[in-house]
């Protein structure tokens, strides 16, 4: 009876596990609900945008102009008249400088900054301005009197009081140099800030250049390794031809066949390469619609005439980061000498004028006066901000002197690697002549039936090795020369001698 009870309760527990998990199978196998949140309906007020499209046209037309006179005081003028509306599919490289400066963000940001610290020369004047005031006000007073007697019965014990227009002014005469020190620090911030915009100008033409170049020798690469699909296709077909008349073996096709496959294979990555270089060059230009562009310049191939000591000299006297510093050390200096002004008292006038009394426009008064006055005077916090002045001063004398240094240092830097790029330059293309009357030898042996496959294949790579390197060393020459005209912020000179 008792094995009996123990079998009963065995197979309730097991159904009832089975029960269980067949539930939680169940439950997990139901798909969860996926809740949509629906994105709120803003009302767009049309007039106001169209309002605040218009000044922003406005704002970036008269950013672009004041670019272009920026960068065409230290550079060629721009003889481009491109704009992007009128773009027809060909630009040169002015044309994508032309685009930059006009369209290009970080160049716009830069002028609106140098702008905010223009006007902060103005607010520095503002000091020796008259400050109006101006008020109105009435009350009622109700006198609590405490004499008593005749005193008491002879005047009034409630009256009304009206008071109307106040008008009030104030005009700083003279500080002692203080109002004049704040403005001239404030302008040589603001020549600083315009520094900085060149600066900005300079790195966005770099950008430009640099990815134009690129793109020019994706082109380049492009047609490189179609002309080397071309070989291959030619080599598979006399491969064939020679096999089918049983004067090569069958494995001479082979080999023709991988060598043609792995060319259009780095044909395909050469063309994506193509279409990358596009799409940076937007970006760089700061239109991103601009793709699919035909470019019309070359990589140039004229000797730069440039030599190192003159290079610095145009450097210390054109390298906007460096003169930004100079200006930002002359404001720590006249902040000096504000703040040892601080300690001189303000000479000013003031006026006043009201109208009212117990009627309206019972009486009138008015004010007027010269004063001399400490506004706020703590000797203690005066020469501590005298020494804070000085401490910031020698700080940006110091940066000044660092960023001489630096500019010596990425002017030699470039000075260097541009004379390494011509030097490698004249090596590969020699080395590309070797190579292209190599491979024409191993084509001709093999359309003769004296070569074989593995012949040709090695001439054919060596070709197009030397092609790609050749034209690399083009492309560095072209971007050394473009780096070392934004590291002495000038533009240098090319001689009619060609590499």
């Amino acid at each position: 009876m008792k094995k009996i009870l123990y079998l009963v309760l065995i197979c309730s527990v097991l159904t009832l596990s089975t029960d269980v998990s067949f539930a939680k199978s169940k439950k997990e196998k139901e798909p969860e609900k996926v809740h949509i949140v629906k994105p709120e309906k803003v009302k767009v007020n049309k007039r106001l945008e169209r309002k605040k499209s218009k000044q922003n046209a406005e704002t970036k037309k008269q950013t672009s102009k004041e670019a272009e006179g920026m960068y065409e005081t230290k550079f060629p003028v721009i003889n481009s008249q491109i704009e992007y509306t009128d773009m027809n599919g060909e630009v040169t490289l002015a044309d994508c400088i032309k685009l930059a400066i006009t369209h290009h963000p970080a160049i716009m940001s830069a002028i609106s900054n140098a702008e905010i610290y223009k006007t902060r020369i103005g607010q520095a004047w503002s000091n020796y301005f008259p400050t109006l005031g101006a008020g109105i006000s009435y009350s009622r007073n109700d006198t609590l009197m405490t004499m008593t007697g005749g005193y008491a019965r002879m005047m009034q014990q409630r009256y009304d009081m009206y008071y109307m227009p106040t008008l009030s002014a104030n005009m700083l005469i003279f500080d002692f140099g203080k109002t004049k020190a704040n403005a001239d620090m404030a302008k040589r911030n603001y020549e600083s800030s315009r520094y900085d915009a060149e600066t900005s100008i300079e790195s966005v033409i770099y950008n430009v250049k640099v990815a134009y170049y690129n793109m020019v020798f994706a082109e380049v690469q492009k047609v490189v390794y179609e002309d080397t699909v071309k070989d291959y296709e030619l080599q598979l077909k006399q491969a064939r031809a020679y096999y089918n008349i049983g004067k090569k073996a069958k494995i001479d096709v082979t080999t023709a066949e991988y060598n043609l496959g792995n060319a259009k294979v780095n044909l395909i990555k050469a063309k994506n390469t193509l279409e990358l270089a596009s799409v940076e060059l937007a970006n760089a230009v700061g239109i991103p619609e601009l793709e699919d562009v035909i470019l019309k310049d070359k990589l140039n191939t004229k000797l730069y005439d440039v030599n190192f000591p003159d290079l610095i000299k145009t450097a210390e006297s054109s390298r906007p980061s460096l003169l930004s510093a100079k200006k930002l050390m002359d404001a720590a200096e006249l902040n000096v000498r504000s703040a040892k002004r601080a300690f001189t008292p303000d000479i000013s006038a003031f006026g006043s004028y009201n109208n009212g009394g117990r009627q309206m426009d019972s009486d009138y008064g008015y004010q007027a006066g010269i004063q001399l006055n400490y506004t706020g005077l703590n000797i203690m916090l005066l020469k501590k901000q005298v020494d804070e002045a000085k401490a910031t001063y020698q700080k940006y004398v110091a940066d000044y002197e660092q960023q001489k240094q630096n500019v010596y240092l990425e002017v030699k830097s470039a000075y260097i690697n541009l004379l390494n790029s011509h030097d490698s330059l004249g090596v590969s293309k020699l080395a590309l002549q070797q190579a292209k009357e190599q491979q024409y030898q191993a084509f001709r042996r093999y359309q003769v039936g004296l070569g074989n496959a593995i012949e040709f294949k090695d001439a054919e790579n060596t070709y197009l090795n030397a092609q790609l390197n050749y034209y690399s060393n083009l492309l560095n020459y072209n971007v050394n020369a473009a780096e070392l005209e934004r590291v002495i912020g000038a533009p240098i000179k090319e001689s009619e001698i060609d590499l």
